[in-house]
């Protein structure tokens, strides 16, 4: 008994921060799980708090590692060297309780954007702090107070606690003491460190239960969840070990069928093909407004909430869109459709991978091969997200950002306000069209993006109307009136009459749902304006057949490699594609083969009309379907990892 209670007090340090995490990420479970009732509705929470506490203990046990370290080392120095360890296992255990508290702090308000735990976006963001602080002060300060205030509090209490428990466990000090916890404890916490007795350490593929991406996210807490996104990232996590395998000459032969090309010319670059284009006279110039965060929701046209009248007008006016699908939830995801073709996959977006930075096919690219000057305009600072960097790399000359814009009058946390980008942008094409060169510019807007900062009394919401976020939805109606603003100017100048536009969303502000993909949340709008198309288009369509419809309407019939779909054309099927964290689905006509990891397939019935998404047991042309999306996410790991998404030297 006294070798017991030797070795409890030599563990006491080390045992009571493992029981303090499991507390912490336990109650802030439950307290999630209370708080998210209604939107998860009836799940199996024994199954959760289960798989929950696996993954807990094993965080736990991880973090708790230089602890133990200390507790071993104590039985090899003297009590002054003693005190200074102990003295450091307190400050950093202290500091582990303090970063649990503040993940988990932080997780409702990521919850309530993405609809999961923090994740690799939440990886991705830090590495612009002057924005994301910039973002927080202006929009979520109350939130950031609190976060901050309940942290210190942590640290300092957990600081106290640590440094009490810590006393007195010299006196258990002995090699006994050491040899019997390195030959009885330390399998023990090395077992529930893996997890599992299983060929693989735990993961959350061990413990996910649900197709809902939110329900499986909080059998996991917020520092793990992100942790496990880092290791991903760092070695982008191929589509084969996500959902299978599949020969490289079928996934080829599949992906080149289905892109309804006939031209293919090189067996170097497999998808690289001509395309008759649409506009056979002179070569038009381009103009792509990519909206940041404008879901179909808000778009009268499209029978959602009414915000926008002036894309509403658009849509009278050119060739409009009621069923395209964004590939994404992020700008960059918009960013790599509209302007490479590529298909999404579950690694980031190619804007930035290191493989793509050069030598990697862009609309920019394909028409600056073809004499037209290339621009990129954006209100904010334009390495946000790698997009400097990429596109530099990829066939846009000239890049006009924050710095550029000619006095501003309304500064937000990301940038300047979408009436003063379009005012420069307006500036830019009237002295590209001064050149008497054909030219490009992609216009990328910002104040539609969280903390939805716009000028003050800029915008009122419709009388009567009932709004769940206010700043969001005047945000979402300044940004449609700046573009109305910018089209009417752009109507007026000898630059109009030569020139195809295309405004379409990046993405919808929020992508949420039971689903394992919530395709209704993918609904974007998309307009082609002085194209000589006027109709509305009720085609099931994806982002990536955007740039390869644009070459076709300037006239531009230089080999892509783009699979997307010429829409000038008809095709005997409708589909889209899209990629929701680790999963992906492919739309057929109204099927829906949703691939997940573990090789998973659901199967769903989507009525593009009405919005609502069933899941359908599987048949054989289903299968079918389900090959051809396995195809398609395999061919984009292939495509980047081979650099076969190129353009002829």
């Amino acid at each position: 008994m006294k070798t017991i209670n030797h070795l409890y007090t030599l563990l006491r340090p080390y045992l009571a921060l493992v029981f303090l995490l499991l507390a912490i990420f336990s109650i802030s479970r439950l307290a999630l799980l209370l708080w998210l009732q209604q939107r998860i509705g009836d799940i199996n929470t024994t199954q959760l708090f289960l798989g929950g506490l696996r993954i807990d203990i094993s965080t736990s046990v991880y973090l708790s590692v230089p602890v133990l370290v200390v507790v071993l080392l104590s039985s090899f120095v003297g009590n002054s060297v003693m005190h200074r360890i102990n003295r450091f296992s307190s400050i950093y255990s202290a500091f582990v309780v303090t970063l649990v508290v503040l993940m988990e702090l932080a997780t409702p308000a990521f919850i309530n954007q993405y609809d999961v735990r923090p994740n690799r976006l939440f990886i991705e963001y830090l590495a612009y702090p002057h924005e994301v602080f910039s973002m927080l002060v202006n929009g979520h300060l109350a939130t950031l107070v609190v976060s901050v205030v309940l942290a210190a509090a942590a640290f300092v209490i957990a600081k106290q606690f640590f440094t009490r428990t810590g006393r007195n466990t010299q006196e258990s000090r002995s090699l006994f003491s050491a040899s019997l916890l390195f030959l009885l404890v330390l399998p023990l916490i090395a077992l529930a460190a893996r997890g599992t007795l299983g060929h693989r350490p735990i993961n959350p593929a061990l413990v996910y239960f649900s197709q809902d991406a939110l329900v499986n996210s909080l059998t996991l807490n917020s520092l793990y969840s992100v942790a496990f996104a880092f290791k991903n990232m760092s070695s982008e996590q191929g589509a084969q070990q996500l959902y299978g395998t599949m020969g490289e000459n079928e996934i080829i032969d599949v992906v080149k069928q289905e892109s309804y090309k006939a031209s293919f010319v090189s067996e170097q670059i497999p998808t690289l093909a001509t395309n008759t284009p649409f506009n056979q006279g002179p070569k038009k110039n381009l103009v792509i407004i990519l909206e940041e965060s404008l879901g179909a929701r808000f778009v009268g046209a499209l029978g959602g909430a009414g915000l926008t009248p002036h894309i509403d007008k658009l849509y009278d006016q050119g060739w409009g869109f009621d069923n395209l699908y964004a590939t994404g939830t992020r700008s960059v995801r918009g960013i790599e459709a509209v302007m490479t073709g590529f298909l999404p996959s579950p690694s980031r977006s190619v804007v930035k991978l290191s493989k793509s930075q050069q030598h990697f096919s862009t609309i920019a690219q394909i028409l600056a091969n073809q004499g037209y000057t290339t621009q990129f305009v954006y209100g904010g600072e334009s390495h946000f997200d790698n997009m400097k960097s990429f596109f530099l790399g990829n066939g846009v000359q000239h890049i006009v950002d924050f710095d550029d814009i000619e006095d501003p009058q309304f500064v937000s946390s990301w940038g300047a306000s979408d009436v003063d980008l379009f005012r420069q942008a307006d500036k830019e094409l009237v002295k590209l069209n001064a050149q008497g060169k054909p030219f490009f510019s992609l216009i990328f807007t910002s104040s539609n993006h969280d903390p939805f900062e716009i000028p003050q009394d800029s915008v009122e919401l419709p009388q009567g109307f009932s709004s769940d976020n206010p700043a969001r939805d005047k945000a979402i109606m300044y940004a449609d009136k700046a573009l109305g603003e910018f089209i009417t100017t752009a109507q007026r100048q000898e630059y109009w009459q030569n020139t195809v536009f295309l405004v379409v969303a990046d993405h919808d502000v929020r992508v949420y749902g039971k689903e394992p993909v919530p395709i209704k949340s993918f609904h974007i709008p998309a307009v082609i304006l002085n194209a000589g198309v006027q109709k509305r288009d009720e085609r099931l369509v994806s982002q990536i057949d955007l740039p390869v419809t644009l070459l076709s309407l300037v006239g531009v019939d230089a080999p892509t490699p783009m699979t997307g779909l010429d829409l000038t054309k008809e095709y005997p099927v409708e589909r889209a594609m899209m990629q929701y964290y680790d999963n992906f689905a492919y739309i057929e006509n109204n099927t829906a083969s949703i691939l997940m990891p573990g090789k998973k397939v659901s199967y769903w019935h989507y009525d593009k009309h009405a919005k609502e998404q069933k899941e359908v047991p599987e048949d054989a042309s289903m299968k079918v379907i389900s090959h051809k999306a396995l195809a398609h996410v395999l061919f984009s790991s292939m495509a980047y990892q081979q650099q076969l998404y190129r353009l002829q030297d």
